[in-house]
């Protein structure tokens, strides 16, 4: 069995999936950055990382391709633009990378938590993502979502990110992903 303390959990310390992945990790030993940056609200904010104005614009993206890749419209507002950088530090951190939202029609997952799930198939990071609204994990394989059954943690480095909206399922989702990977 895998020692919790040789793990970090690296994350963004929102409410939701973020803020029940680093309670986890809390309770298991795991360490834990959170990503954050001027002005973020955080609803967990042990392990916070304040990331620099040039640490952002090192993740600069255009908003223009996020829209066009995710197949919805970004806005161009300052603090979504911090926010997608933000994923892309957490995404970049992580050599696995585990999310909770909802895969959409076009195989994207919804929200800014899609843009997590691009950036890692971009990257070529194994990612998994549990369905809040199919009530199971899947595994992009390259190519579309495989469902899979009882993923584990395996990588020291991993990334813990989804909605804001995590339902018990989704809360559930992420108890039993622990539990298989640390006891």
């Amino acid at each position: 069995m895998a020692d919790p303390k040789e793990f970090t959990l690296f994350s963004g310390g929102a409410a939701g999936a973020e803020a029940c992945f680093g309670e986890l990790a809390a309770q298991y030993g795991l360490a834990e950055v959170n990503f954050t940056f001027d002005g973020h609200q955080l609803a967990r904010a042990h392990g916070a990382r304040m990331l620099t104005p040039e640490e952002l614009a090192r993740k600069d993206v255009s908003l223009a391709y996020v829209s066009k890749l995710l197949n919805r419209r970004f806005t161009n507002a300052p603090l979504m633009r911090k926010v997608l950088q933000t994923i892309m530090h957490m995404v970049e951190s992580g050599h696995e990378i585990f999310v909770v939202g909802t895969i959409q029609e076009d195989n994207t997952v919804k929200g800014g938590t899609g843009w997590g799930a691009e950036f890692a198939k971009i990257c070529n990071k194994p990612l998994y993502v549990y369905g809040q609204g199919r009530d199971c994990w899947f595994k992009w394989d390259g190519d579309g979502w495989q469902e899979v059954q009882a993923p584990v943690i395996t990588a020291q480095h991993f990334c813990g990110t989804g909605t804001r909206f995590l339902e018990e399922q989704g809360r559930k989702a992420i108890e039993d992903l622990f539990i298989r990977s640390f006891t």
